[in-house]
């Protein structure tokens, strides 16, 4: 795991993507206090100086704290959503179906989290809050995630490989919430566990619950 877990998904800027860089000066800057003392607590001042930059450019780029805090987030679950795409994409040009994908999904979500706590504990908080400014971007990009899973489930039903009785929907829900919460548990309650033991665990519930054998 990465000794800071403050640092949140770092994207590759594009040729000539100065302002890209500076956009993700801001959000590591922003991911580390607000994890160290809350979004209200934490100033544009603040922010501008734990990424070196001036005050004018935290404005530059985004409108307001709470703009910059909401990009932040469909930044990072943007990251996620696509890792899991990637990893349920590449097993299935593999002999493990559509079971392997689910595994493939769940081993890409538990490394996510392992790189970026700081940032999937923003997010989950943030998830049970109706009061943001931000909420409609984080019910968008949530099922954004959960429509990765759900089109795998779907799948495999289609094709028998799950019991035709799977409520897809709320099993995709069920499982991405799963992973996040295991994880993170295992950040802090159970550290002498393995990634590699928190994946066989939840492989082997997802197994039981669709009725795949990867």
């Amino acid at each position: 795991m990465e000794s800071s877990s403050a640092t949140p998904p770092r994207a590759t800027p594009p040729r000539g993507g100065r302002r890209e860089a500076t956009r993700q000066k801001l959000y590591e800057a922003a991911v580390t206090l607000i994890a160290e003392q809350g979004f209200s607590a934490t100033t544009v001042d603040e922010i501008a100086e734990r990424a070196g930059v001036a005050k004018g450019t935290v404005y530059y780029n985004f409108a307001s704290k709470a703009v910059l805090f909401e990009e932040l987030l469909r930044h990072g679950v943007g990251l996620l959503t696509a890792s899991l795409r990637e990893a349920a994409e590449e097993a299935g040009r593999g002999d493990g179906g559509r079971a392997g994908a689910l595994d493939a999904m769940i081993r890409a979500g538990l490394v996510f989290i392992d790189r970026y706590p700081a940032f999937t504990q923003l997010y989950v908080a943030e998830l049970w809050r109706t009061n943001r400014a931000w909420q409609p971007t984080l019910t968008v990009v949530r099922q954004e995630v959960v429509a990765v899973v759900e089109d795998v489930l779907r799948a495999g039903v289609a094709d028998g490989e799950f019991d035709a009785g799977t409520d897809v929907a709320l099993t995709a829900s069920a499982l991405v919430g799963m992973v996040l919460v295991a994880a993170l548990d295992r950040q802090s309650f159970q550290p002498e566990r393995s990634l590699d033991d928190v994946h066989a665990a939840l492989a082997q519930l997802i197994r039981g619950r669709v009725g795949g054998h990867p």
